[in-house]
This record gives C-alpha cells, sequence and structure tokens, in this order.
C-alpha cells in the first residue's frame, strides 16, 4: 500500500512517515510520486487535486495552523505563510514572542488546528479535524519539533 501525502513540507513528511511506519506504509510526498502542483490551503482541495491525476493510490492531505486567542486567531489557516511564504519560523516565532512580551499568562491561550483529508481508490472520502489546546511560551524551546512547535506550550 502506498499513500501520497500532498505537502511540500519536510517536517510534515518526518512526522507522517514515523507515524505511519510502524505500519509498514510506505508514505510519499507528492513531489515523489511526480506531482508538482500549486494547490490551494485547504485539505480537501489538496487530496482531491492529487487524486485527479493519480490512480491506485490513497491521499493524504493536511491543513494545519496556529491559532493564538491574543492575536484574534492569527496566523491561523494562514500560519505557513503568515509574514511571507519565505521568511523562517525562526523570525514568525520571534515576532509572535515580541508580540506577546507583556501579555500575561492566561492570556496567552492558542491552539494548533489540524484537518486531514483522506480519499481512497475507490472514490471514498473522509475528513476529520481536531485541535490541541495550549498557550504561547516565553521563548522558543526544543529540538525535536519544527514550524510554531518551539513556542507552543501544553502544560499538561
Amino acid at each position: 500500500m502506498r499513500i501520497v501525502f500532498a505537502t511540500g513540507n519536510e517536517g510534515k513528511m518526518k512526522e507522517v512517515r514515523m507515524i505511519m511506519d510502524e505500519l509498514g506504509i510506505e508514505v510519499v510526498s507528492m513531489k515523489e510520486a511526480g506531482v508538482v502542483l500549486d494547490i490551494e490551503e485547504n485539505a480537501m482541495i489538496k487530496a482531491q487535486a492529487i487524486a485527479d491525476v493519480l490512480e491506485d493510490v490513497i491521499v493524504l492531505a493536511d491543513d494545519s495552523g496556529l491559532e493564538i486567542d491574543y492575536l484574534n486567531k492569527e496566523p491561523g489557516v494562514h500560519s505557513s505563510r503568515y509574514m511571507g511564504e519565505n521568511t523562517s519560523y525562526d523570525i514568525k516565532n520571534q515576532h509572535i514572542l515580541d508580540l506577546l512580551k507583556d501579555v500575561e499568562e492566561e492570556k496567552r491561550t492558542a491552539r494548533f488546528v489540524c484537518t486531514i483529508a483522506v480519499i481512497f481508490p475507490d472514490g471514498e472520502k473522509q475528513v476529520v479535524r481536531e485541535t490541541i489546546e495550549g498557550q504561547i511560551g516565553y521563548e522558543s524551546k526544543g529540538e525535536n519539533g519544527f514550524g510554531y512547535d518551539p513556542i507552543f506550550y501544553v502544560p499538561e
């Protein structure tokens, strides 16, 4: 079984491969599958675009973002393009920390929101949306994540 994951984000590919590796399922990026498309940021639209050009594969796509309540849920669905598509996450994270530097802990609430869409070879479609609640820390920490992970803190 092979799954094509509709992303160009290497961090996401690494995480998805780690999850699926235990199941013995090969997961390839759309680029590795030979698909080069500029696709709108919507999980089902991304999945359908890949499914339209490939046959007999399972297609996964995600749409995720960090919502920060104090910043009116920014960067939200535009997380990857926040402050410009080519702006590094080190710069984005520091910008957010700077915006929240004088904000007390109880107002630093945030959540990661992720929608995963899957299209099976027979055309069946499923969508799941989940969130994880947390808050924005006071500095970047950690070595294992990517994107906004270094500034997102889950108290539990």
